[in-house]
C-alpha cells in the first residue's frame, strides 16, 4: 500500500496571501515597498536562463513554471495591499 502512495505536493490556495501578508509586515515596518517587490519578484530573464538550462528535463521546467507564477501572484497580492495602504493615508 505505500508503495502505490506517490509524494504529491499540498496545494494551499492560501499561500500567496499569506506571503504577500509577510512582506507587507515588512512595508508597514518602514522597508522600502519597491526592495520588497525585489525580492518577491523573480525576473523573467532568469527564468528563461534557468529553462534553457533545463531545457530536457520537463519536470524541472514545470517547476520553474510553478515557481514563475506563485511569485507573480504573491507580487500581485503585495502590490494590492500596498495600493489600499496608500490610499487609505490620502483619504485620512
Amino acid at each position: 500500500m505505500a508503495q502505490a502512495m506517490q509524494f504529491r505536493e499540498e496545494f494551499d490556495p492560501l499561500a500567496p496571501q499569506r506571503e504577500a501578508a509577510l512582506f507587507y509586515g515588512l512595508f508597514l515596518r518602514g522597508h522600502s515597498a519597491e526592495a520588497l517587490r525585489r525580492d518577491i519578484d523573480l525576473p523573467k530573464k532568469l527564468i528563461d536562463k534557468l529553462m534553457r538550462r533545463h531545457r530536457n528535463e520537463i519536470a524541472v521546467r514545470e517547476k520553474l513554471q510553478r515557481v514563475y507564477q506563485y511569485r507573480k501572484q504573491v507580487l500581485a497580492v503585495f502590490d494590492e495591499l500596498v495600493t489600499r495602504q496608500r490610499t487609505r493615508e490620502r483619504i485620512q
